[in-house]
């Protein structure tokens, strides 16, 4: 989450680093967390749930109702819900949930040879 909130805020990172990383480290937080609480459940579980977690976080930002935005206006409320829908956002959210799979096998691996 620090790192995510920390390449919003550091000048002189590329573009693309500025712009994208914090959604891409969202998403793999979200895929540790569900991977975290649901620590029995399969991979495909974990996945499924982070996918339809932050698309679904994402979608609800086409939704303004004043009482939503009131809570999007707060600073939790933003750093969860998000102000407006973007096609890129769902692209990083892929790649945050595709990096968590791989950390998740690489771990795996590892266990597996202890």
């Amino acid at each position: 989450m620090i790192l995510g909130l920390l390449s919003r805020k550091i000048s002189g990172l590329p573009k693309i680093i500025e712009l994208y990383s914090g959604d891409i480290l969202w998403a793999l937080m979200v895929f540790l967390i569900i991977a975290f609480i649901f620590n029995k459940k399969s991979t495909i579980f974990i996945i499924s749930w982070a996918i339809i977690f932050s698309y679904s976080i994402e979608i609800s930002q086409l939704y303004h109702a004043p009482w939503i935005d009131a809570i999007r206006n707060t600073t939790l409320g933003g750093l969860i819900l998000g102000f407006g829908f973007l096609w890129s956002d769902l692209i990083c959210y892929t790649i945050g949930i595709i990096i968590g799979i791989i950390i998740e096998k690489l771990l795996n691996k590892k266990r597996r040879k202890i």
